[in-house]
């Protein structure tokens, strides 16, 4: 396996769950954000439209990203965090995986490419 394989694998891998995904389309915008503002956003973007984010919920995203995604993108310097302060910021490995992070977020935003079957 190629150095190239090995990168678009772990990419892949990395942007395959939606929680990473939505933290990293905040950030691609500011390329930086704050924890508790990112987990609220997170939060809702995973609930149906009209429903109301309770604090339980939050929790649990809160929990996944400082306990899963947040140390498993930095670990692939494509984000740097600081747990006291709630900052996160984009770091240089994020320019790596922007192309696809760019078109996972195209397919998520029009559904009708999501029902559209690969040739």
């Amino acid at each position: 396996m190629t150095q190239t394989q090995s990168r678009m694998e772990a990419a892949c891998s990395l942007l395959a769950e939606s929680e990473r995904r939505y933290l990293l389309y905040q950030l691609a915008e500011t390329r930086r954000g704050n924890l508790e503002d990112i987990v609220s956003e997170i939060a809702a973007w995973e609930l149906e439209e009209g429903a109301s984010v309770d604090s339980e919920y939050r929790q649990q995203v809160y929990v996944s990203l400082i306990h899963n995604h947040l140390p498993r993108l930095a670990d692939y310097d494509i984000v740097d965090y600081d747990l006291r302060s709630g900052d996160i910021v984009l770091a240089e490995g994020f320019d790596d995986i922007r192309p696809l992070l760019e078109q996972f977020k195209q397919t998520e935003s029009e559904p009708e490419l999501r029902e559209t079957p690969l040739p």
